[in-house]
């Protein structure tokens, strides 16, 4: 199986483990074009562009104008599963996993990035902020990041899938729209969880965060080949109900 993630708005450098196996993203020269635009901008066209605090804006300008590449290895550029840490990453991690379940998880998890177009979980990556769904006029031929990327997170997952092999999507809907799913032949299951609340089940999307990272981390770690075993996943107090899902949408309740 493969398991997509979206990454993390909040990245933490410290406290990151000597790795071994690190690997290179697939698309440095596209990341490459845009981070050259976006070193160009100032703190108010950052803080309109992606809608953040001038704290937050300033410390993206700073980052893109001293961006580097894993070639120039630096202690800021770090495997990109240790440097998200959101609820995804929380549920997820990686400081957990023995050097094996490493292997495998770059193996299996790919995380969709609206600078790095898709990860590996050992891929070297210099911190960054730019999510999927920004508005921006890149060129003339892309007024979007969907755009700018068009298929090539796509042809990477079809070029790596094996006959049959499915997706687990526990990325976001914002992220997983980059996915051409039409031209992928493998099936898509797409696991979503939610809480009984006033009287209902719910998304809570602090815990449906979580619950992603902690999906792919019993996938992981369980070594699963088979999505219909995932049907039996309890962790945290989730079970699978039949009732509320369908055949690409499997709900997890508790």
């Amino acid at each position: 199986m493969k398991i997509v993630l979206s990454p993390a708005k909040s990245i933490d450098t410290s406290n990151v483990p000597k790795c071994q196996g690190v690997t290179l993203p697939f698309f440095e020269k596209e990341t490459r074009v845009l981070v050259k635009k976006l070193a160009k901008m100032n703190v108010k066209k950052i803080m309109d562009l992606m809608r953040i605090s001038r704290d937050l804006a300033e410390l993206n300008v700073q980052r893109f104008k001293q961006f580097e590449f894993p070639n120039c290895q630096t202690d800021e550029i770090i495997p990109a599963a240790f440097a998200f840490s959101g609820e995804v990453y929380k549920g997820l991690n990686v400081h957990s996993f023995s050097e094996d379940e490493l292997n495998r998880a770059n193996q299996s998890i790919r995380i969709l990035s609206g600078l790095y177009g898709i990860l590996k979980p050992l891929d070297l990556m210099t911190p960054y902020r730019l999510e999927m769904g920004t508005r921006w006029e890149i060129s003339a031929k892309a007024s979007s990041l969907y755009q700018f990327w068009g298929s090539k997170p796509t042809d990477v997952l079809k070029r790596e899938l094996e006959k049959d092999e499915a997706i687990i999507n526990l990325a976001s809907a914002e992220y997983f729209k980059v996915i051409d799913q039409k031209r992928l032949k493998s099936p898509v299951i797409t696991p979503v969880f939610k809480e009984f609340k006033d009287g209902q089940y719910k998304i809570v999307m602090m815990y449906a965060k979580h619950a992603r990272g902690a999906m792919a981390r019993y996938i992981v770690q369980q070594d699963i080949k088979n999505p219909e075993e995932l049907k039996l996943y309890a962790t945290d107090g989730y079970s699978y109900a039949e009732n509320l899902s369908s055949e690409k949408e499997w709900v997890f309740v508790r």
